[in-house]
Order: structure tokens, then sequence, then C-alpha cells
């Protein structure tokens, strides 16, 4: 292929894909879901093989990708008009969370692990489950999160006296998908006994009832059962 040739589909591949991309909407890069990426991908592929490959015409590239774009522009048309559409298209949002205890069906469904719920979590400000009240796993991928009450945020008039700085000391897990982390047990000069103990206390006779537990700071133990129905 030409220089020249190869400089101006280059400058062709740019243009088109900047002008397409404002016409579908800022929705192609804010909300990343199955049919957006989908999207993303043809649109990207036809555009490196319109720059790159000299047995593809022009014109072929230009019609694929006027085509491609007018396809996402229907179905972004029909999500808006149809709701089970858009739940075909996009899905629907899982709550992972509710009332403080952890859905983990919707993880299955979702295939959300508990690490990356954490990681999920901590990108919201949020070190401990026992602070979440409702989490929800949007179709974009992003978690939405409501605090508990007296978690969240104090405004102006809830503020009646100065506080004094005490260091963070972060919860510590102790029980993941139900798998025991004996080295974070040792971190905290506890062991099995106590925690059997704390369990027991609860009503919960065996560790594989728990699927999560964790040690918060003043050292009470928060935990959520496999069973939903049996949270403490």
């Amino acid at each position: 292929m030409a220089i020249p040739e190869l400089i101006l589909r280059i400058c062709l591949s740019f243009a088109l894909l900047f002008t397409l991309t404002r016409i579908m909407g800022r929705k192609e890069i804010s909300q990343m879901t199955f049919f957006n990426f989908v999207s993303a991908i043809a649109i990207g592929s036809i555009t490196a093989i319109l720059a790159t490959n000299q047995n593809f015409s022009m014109l072929n590239g230009i019609i694929a990708l006027t085509g491609w774009a007018g396809f996402t522009l229907i179905m972004g048309y029909i999500d808006i008009k149809s709701q089970k559409a858009r739940k075909f298209t996009t899905g629907i949002p899982e709550i992972v969370i509710k009332d403080g205890k952890i859905m983990e069906e919707a993880l299955r469904r979702t295939r959300l692990d508990n690490d990356s719920l954490q990681a999920l979590l901590r990108q919201k400000n949020v070190f401990s489950m026992k602070e979440v009240d409702y989490a929800i796993f949007e179709t974009s991928g992003k978690l939405s999160v409501m605090k508990k009450e007296n978690k969240q945020p104090a405004t102006k008039s809830d503020i009646h006296q100065l506080t004094t700085y005490s260091p963070k000391i972060f919860p510590t897990e102790i029980i993941s998908d139900g798998e025991l982390n004996e080295a974070n047990l040792k971190k905290l000069n506890l062991d099995t006994n106590w925690l059997n103990g704390q369990l027991k206390q609860a009503g919960i006779k065996s560790l594989s009832e728990v699927f999560y537990a964790e040690v918060q700071p003043d050292g009470t133990l928060y935990f959520d059962n496999k069973r939903d129905g049996l949270y403490h």
C-alpha cells in the first residue's frame, strides 16, 4: 500500500469513527453494556481493516461503518421504547447486598466473586460490608451503594462538637466465600475457638453455615450466612 493511500485511509477512518461516535451518543462510552461492548468491538474492527487493508475498499468500509452505526442507533431506539427488549440487550441490575445481607445467588448470576465485590465497594470508599444497606450491580458493570443510615456522611446539622483524631483501623476479613482465612485470624491474635464461640452466641452451629465474616475495629464480629434468611 502506498504511503499517500495509507494516510488517506487513516484520516478517513478517524473522521468516520469520530463522527459516528458523536452521532451514536455518550451512552456508547459511559455505559458499556453487553450490546455496547459488541458494538464497540465491531466498529473498531471495521475501522482497523479500513485503515490498513488495501484489499478492503474505502467505499465498502464507509458502508459497513455507517450500517453498523445505524443498527446501533436502531437498537438504542428499541431499548428506549421497549422494556422487554432492554432487558434482553442490556440485562437488568442485580441487587447483590440487600438489607445488609449478601445475595449469593445474585453474585453467581453476575459472575461476581466476593473479592471483586469488595474491590468495587472500596472504590465507593466503603471498607466494611457492615456499612452497606443496599448495593446494586448495574448493567454497566458499576456498583451503586447505599450505606446504612448511621454510616452516611454527617451534615453540618449533625455535627455539634469537634471530634479528636484517631488512627484508621480497617475491618479484617476472616471468612470469605465460606473459607476460613487462618492467617488473618492469627494476625488478630485470635483462634477458631474464639470464632466458634462468637458464632455459637449468634446461634450458628458450624463455620460451614457462614458465607462471609470480618472482625470490626472494635473487636466485634460481623458475618453473613449462606442462607440469607438467617442473617445476623
